[in-house]
């Protein structure tokens, strides 16, 4: 499929540096902005398993083996939606057989050890129903919990924490892929869990009634899990907004916080980049070199309302 649109030569990132012998001495993965580069290619992954599979392309025909492959990970699993067959989502994991072609004999530090990657919405016919409605959860309830691909990730990410480490794993999406990913990761945090976990464009509207029932079922976890000072332990997504995509800028608007101890989250907001509004939602932009990002801790009005009950005293 050399020379398809969503070839990973044509359409991946420009100039982004491949594993090699050279990051048992420096690792790429130490660097924030190639982390946020990879983790938004190993979800492209998701989105192109399902397109190939739509498409009936197989082995060599496949694009998405194309966008794991350079970085040293295989195809663990695929998150199948058995209600239609569709794909959601992968788990990649480390090769360490394919790394050891290029000389690289252990992961680099700071690589996880498995990714679960997460799709957004396809608008066509084979995934337009499951999709939506997903979507509409979002819009309706701020829940995904109804979702039976909400279960489905949350059992793999269990799955893979017991098998590689809660350090060792990272869980990432894109739109609804996001919202997935805050919800799951947000779910397995309040069982003091903390996996380290990116979202792109996730959608504002999403989490907020599912954070209020988290004091009430999670809580007694969380005071369980506090440092010696007695001040409680920290769950901090990554979340990367451009402020020109209507679905998720309210998550770049500020105000007075008057918590003293407000939630945390690292927000990354476009500094540079895609202005239309079509474009500044596209997963392609984070794997671009071009992007500009700036980060701003606790400087979100809806982060600190989706994640402050999760550290409420007498919660």
């Amino acid at each position: 499929m050399e020379g398809h649109p969503h070839d990973f030569k044509a359409y991946g990132p420009r100039d982004l540096a491949l594993p090699n012998w050279r990051d048992l001495i420096s690792s790429s993965w130490s660097d924030p902005n190639y982390k946020r580069m990879v983790m938004a290619c190993f979800i492209q992954v998701a989105y192109l398993l399902e397109l190939d599979r739509q498409a009936k392309r197989t082995g060599n025909d496949s694009i998405a083996p194309r966008w794991w492959k350079p970085f040293k990970y295989k195809l663990a699993e695929i998150l199948i939606d058995e209600r239609d067959g569709s794909i959601y989502g992968a788990i990649l994991e480390w090769d360490r057989s394919a790394a050891l072609s290029n000389f690289v004999v252990m992961r680099p530090c700071g690589a996880p050890k498995a990714v679960l990657a997460l799709r957004g919405t396809i608008l066509r016919r084979p995934t337009f129903r499951r999709d939506i409605e997903d979507d509409l959860r979002i819009l309706a309830y701020e829940s995904l919990k109804t979702s039976v691909r909400f279960h489905g990730a949350l059992q793999a990410l269990k799955t893979m924490v017991a098998k590689c480490g809660k350090d060792n794993v990272s869980i990432a999406g894109h739109s609804l892929g996001a919202a997935f990913a805050l919800q799951v990761g947000k779910a397995l945090a309040g069982e003091g869990i903390y996996v380290d976990c990116h979202v792109f464009n996730p959608p504002s509207v999403s989490l907020a009634r599912t954070v209020k029932t988290i004091r009430e079922t999670a809580g007694s976890a969380f005071r369980r899990f506090t440092t010696s000072n007695g001040n409680p332990k920290r769950w901090v997504p990554n979340l990367y907004v451009n402020e020109r995509d209507y679905l998720s800028c309210h998550y770049t608007r500020t105000g007075v916080v008057t918590d003293p101890t407000p939630a945390k989250a690292k927000l990354f907001k476009v500094g540079k980049g895609p202005t239309r509004i079509l474009e500044a939602h596209q997963l392609q932009q984070w794997w671009s070199n071009d992007v500009e990002l700036q980060l701003a801790l606790q400087d979100s009005d809806l982060i600190n309302k989706q994640l402050r009950s999760l550290y409420a005293k007498g919660s």
